[in-house]
């Protein structure tokens, strides 16, 4: 595949704004996650809607902050096949898990398992710090060290170029995390 197609660089520049905090935030949750996720929070205890919204937020490490529009509607869904209640409380509207909702969280344990492993995953996980506004200071140089990286692997006839990258990227994230005892 020619990299250098203008059709093909046009496209990649078209879907660079994807890449990294950016697409997982968007794509924390897969088809169908959302729901196991909030089950798995309200096995927790008696939550309302904004009260789990942070919580996917906080659980997720700041990769998925999703809306109103989309918790309130699947909350709906999940009380329309019997796996949550709600109740008004203090002008509140208080979510819990029925027995059916439990046997779910049951049923699709290991599932649930994998949504919140997400979050801490060593390649893509942990990005809420990215976040921060003083992150910018070492994101420009990170992203340069990066653009850096590709353009050595990609510009390369040595077969072993990307494996020599990737060791030199692994022993800087190495010395990195020793700073702070990690």
């Amino acid at each position: 595949m020619n990299w250098r197609h203008p059709r093909r660089a046009h496209h990649m520049r078209r879907h660079l704004h994807r890449f990294g905090p950016w697409v997982m935030a968007g794509k924390f949750f897969g088809s169908g996650d959302t729901p196991l996720a909030l089950l798995s929070l309200l096995e927790e205890g008696p939550r309302h809607g904004y009260d789990l919204m942070t919580a996917i937020e906080e659980k997720s490490g700041g990769l998925a902050r999703p809306s109103a529009g989309t918790i309130y509607p699947t909350l709906q869904q999940l009380q329309d096949e019997g796996l949550v209640i709600s109740q008004e409380e203090d002008s509140k509207r208080i979510y819990q898990l029925t027995d059916a909702g439990r046997t779910r969280v049951t049923e699709n344990a290991d599932r649930i398992k994998e949504i919140w492993q997400r979050a801490q995953d060593d390649e893509w996980g942990n990005w809420g710090d990215a976040m921060h506004p003083d992150a910018l200071e070492v994101l420009k140089p990170a992203f340069r060290l990066m653009r850096t990286a590709v353009r050595s692997s990609v510009r390369s006839n040595d077969p072993d170029r990307a494996d020599k990258v990737r060791e030199i990227l692994r022993r800087a994230a190495d010395d990195i995390k020793a700073l702070n005892g990690n």
